[in-house]
């Protein structure tokens, strides 16, 4: 007998996760796999609408972010965290299945990153230390 619902992928859940705010990284152990996330990594590529926009092509450009710190990481649920960093930013939820494809992919979206600050005019260095334009 079948219900019709379709089977959805298990949840990837963590099994240590560590801020470590002296190198900027964020320790996430999944299994046997190990990522460290830069936390300028984790804000540039925040999940939040005003990172994301609303659509394709409503994403805004984040720069300014090589020294940026976490201030604070709230569990949501079992499902994510939430951090604080110390730009104010705190909308950005990182769900567990989102954190494990930033690492799994952080190579590739470390370099299309650099090249989105080419893109807008930026050296790749200077646009990790340029801050944010307002409005």
């Amino acid at each position: 007998m079948t219900t019709g619902s379709k089977q959805s992928a298990p949840m990837v859940v963590p099994s240590a996760l560590t801020v470590r705010t002296q190198s900027r990284l964020l320790e996430i152990t999944f299994g046997e796999e190990e990522f460290s996330l830069p936390f300028e990594l984790l804000r540039v590529y925040s999940p939040s609408a005003a990172v994301r926009g609303h659509g394709t092509g409503q994403e805004t450009l984040q720069t300014g972010m090589r020294n940026i710190a976490i201030d604070s990481l709230e569990q949501v649920g079992n499902y994510a965290v939430q951090p604080q960093f110390s730009d104010g930013h705190r909308t950005g939820i990182f769900s567990w299945d989102y954190l494990y494809w930033l690492g799994q992919n952080q190579e590739h979206l470390w370099e299309a990153y650099l090249q989105r600050l080419e893109a807008a005019g930026f050296t790749r260095e200077a646009g990790r230390d340029t801050p944010m334009r307002n409005g």
